[in-house]
């Protein structure tokens, strides 16, 4: 395996809670040639004295996340690009998997598989979520990618912080770039999760969902919106008959993340 240097761009806001943890998965990844960049959209916690134990590339830049992931990875000196969030912990193996990936199969760019993680009951229901997602080409997206490739693409579109990851995705694959995936896992830090509060941060992003991702990619928009695309019949049988409580509650947490996203 080729010793490749892995750019690594965070992009935080007032992130203290997670940002040491996602920091320290990447320092301890046993793929040692990483370049981390942080790159902070003017918190007023802690997050940049954390940061700044990691890593002497801690930038201040925004207004949004796609914004803050562009100027990384103009700010990133490796051959690859791994743009992730700040509540995401790796596995140690995360990055040596996606290099042999990239090697093997010659893509341009990889999707890594999500599990969600948290505290009390919600947070096992939306872990329980996130289960029906893996291997689905409408919901998940590319992180890591060719630099080159990334930049040709023109990265994130900076008018989206909804829906950004899905249409950097689209172009790749309508610009005929190969995209694989791994099969290592990285948790996705929820914090504590309750229904209300799902629903409350799904109507924060639904607006620009709406009005610009929608707009830009209507027929995909209509697919990842259908509730048996993201919930296939077959396996949300069985995953009911497994779990019934699980199940009605996923149907409840989404039910009010809906509503809330469609009112005003």
């Amino acid at each position: 395996m080729r010793d490749f240097l892995i750019s690594v761009i965070i992009p935080t806001r007032n992130s203290s809670r997670t940002i040491e943890k996602c920091l320290q998965s990447i320092k301890d990844q046993s793929y040692e040639n990483i370049e981390l960049i942080v790159v902070d959209n003017n918190s007023t916690d802690n997050t940049k004295d954390i940061a700044n134990r990691f890593t002497d590339k801690v930038f201040n830049f925004g207004p949004e996340r796609s914004y803050q992931r562009n100027f990384g990875v103009d700010k990133a000196s490796g051959e690859y690009v791994l743009v992730h969030d700040s509540d995401i912990y790796f596995n140690r193996d995360s990055i040596k998997e996606c290099v042999e990936i990239f090697e093997k199969e010659n893509c341009d760019a990889i999707i890594l598989p999500e599990k969600s993680i948290g505290v009390g009951f919600w947070a096992k229901v939306k872990s329980f979520e996130r289960s029906f997602y893996v291997g689905n080409d409408y919901i998940e997206a590319a992180r890591f990618f060719k630099k080159d490739v990334y930049k040709k693409i023109g990265g994130y579109d900076e008018e989206m912080y909804a829906g950004e990851d899905w249409d950097l995705t689209i172009r790749l694959r309508e610009s005929g770039y190969k995209i694989s995936r791994a099969k290592i896992f990285v948790e996705h830090d929820e914090g504590v999760v309750n229904l209300f509060g799902s629903a409350k941060k799904k109507k924060y992003y639904a607006e620009n969902l709406f009005n610009v991702y929608a707009k830009k990619h209507p027929d995909y928009f209509k697919i990842q919106m259908n509730f048996f695309s993201r919930f296939p019949i077959k396996k949300l049988l069985l995953e009911f008959l497994k779990h019934p409580i699980l199940t009605f509650c996923m149907f409840l947490m989404k039910g009010m993340e809906l509503i809330n996203s469609i009112i005003k």
